[in-house]
């Protein structure tokens, strides 16, 4: 069981010292990182666009301690932005954002994540494009869905992401059915207590077809954010008995994971968008992708082996 030993390293400052400093280091982060720039993933948007993907773009980064960190994060996607609608790219890339980044641990943090959030969607809108909502630990849940009630009653094109491991999740599914929402259905990648999460695999993939279910039976727009080929294949079969049809429902996977499949998928009709991470504050982001797979975790120990 790494997987809670690597997330509970991922907020410790010791470690996140040591695995920057380690040899084998970048070799990995280049795996999921797209770069640190806008320069250097436009390029990227613009290859997949080319070969019939779609992307979500995240700027990596969320335990800021300032307000004027918060801003800057809030920079960060404006420029983003300003770029994507230079390159005619708004309908080929959405943002997401976890409203950490935007201030929401803060003091009188869910007003000022708000309002950090909310020019980011505006501006999104204006080319063409939205926004979703990361789902972080789950302290932070009712504030982020509360914010997305709110931004969606001018921006009803607003996602949000739900996290199957978790016990309230099936009742926020039911709701964001109902609602007409988009919503994106992850696994979980936080460590999180038995009192508010399952724990072991089994009864957490069981928990992912029951709320993708209610998702595909529902009035909104379910985004499948998972690599396991099964519920993949689950996914399709859904779909199928909802009746929805290719364009009404769509599959997400991280950048630099399973890209064969991503174009499997894609040459099938299907919509797939691509989870692409990029900024110089990955350690948080890179942390929870090791403890995701023990594959990921066995590639970065021999590359630290290999460079050591």
């Amino acid at each position: 069981m790494l997987g809670p030993v690597i997330l509970a390293a991922s907020r410790s400052d010791k470690m996140r010292r040591f695995v920057s400093a380690a040899p084998g280091t970048k070799q990995v982060v280049d795996r999921f990182i797209a770069g640190e720039g806008v320069d250097q993933v436009v390029p990227i948007i613009v290859d997949a666009a080319d070969k019939g993907l779609e992307v979500t773009l995240d700027v990596v980064g969320e335990d800021i301690t300032t307000v004027e960190q918060s801003h800057a994060a809030r920079d960060a996607y404006l420029e983003l932005i300003e770029r994507l609608k230079d390159l005619g790219l708004g309908t080929k890339a959405e943002m997401s954002v976890k409203l950490s980044m935007f201030g929401q641990a803060l003091e009188d943090g869910h007003e000022l994540a708000l309002a950090n959030v909310r020019p980011v969607v505006e501006a999104a809108a204006a080319i063409g494009t939205t926004v979703t909502l990361d789902a972080e630990d789950h302290t932070t849940l009712d504030s982020m869905f509360a914010i997305h009630e709110e931004l969606r009653k001018d921006f009803p094109q607003t996602g949000c992401v739900i996290q199957a491991y978790l016990f309230r999740t099936e009742d926020d599914a039911r709701r964001l059915a109902e609602n007409g929402s988009r919503v994106r259905i992850v696994k979980g990648a936080y460590k999180e207590p038995a009192e508010v999460a399952f724990q072991e695999k089994p009864e957490i993939d069981k928990a992912y077809v029951r709320i993708l279910r209610t998702l595909m039976e529902g009035e909104g727009y379910p985004m499948i954010g998972s690599h396991d080929p099964r519920l993949i294949s689950i996914a399709q079969e859904l779909a199928r008995r909802a009746g929805r049809k290719l364009d009404e429902y769509e599959f997400q996977m991280l950048y630099g994971i399973r890209s064969d499949e991503h174009l499997r998928l894609a040459a099938e009709g299907h919509r797939m968008r691509v989870y692409t991470a990029y900024g110089t504050d990955w350690y948080g982001y890179f942390m929870r992708r090791l403890a995701e797979k023990p594959a990921n975790l066995l590639f970065f120990a021999r590359s630290i082996l290999t460079k050591g």
